[in-house]
């Protein structure tokens, strides 16, 4: 396998994994989102998951 496709699977690999921790931030920003000190937290996570999935966008112009 060249490098190149090698790459292409990669960034297929990169983006499932990064979709399945933006699903995790999201989750975790609503089971916190109502403790003490959790909604600021909870609005870190899904500042995250915002940047994640631009990271997303970015990587599947090459999949």
């Amino acid at each position: 396998m060249d490098d190149l496709t090698k790459l292409r699977h990669l960034i297929k690999h990169w983006i499932e994994h990064t979709e399945e921790h933006a699903k995790e931030f999201e989750n975790w920003a609503k089971k916190i989102e109502n403790f003490e000190d959790g909604k600021e937290i909870a609005e870190t996570l899904r500042k995250a998951k915002t940047k994640l999935e631009e990271i997303i966008v970015l990587l599947s112009s090459y999949k």
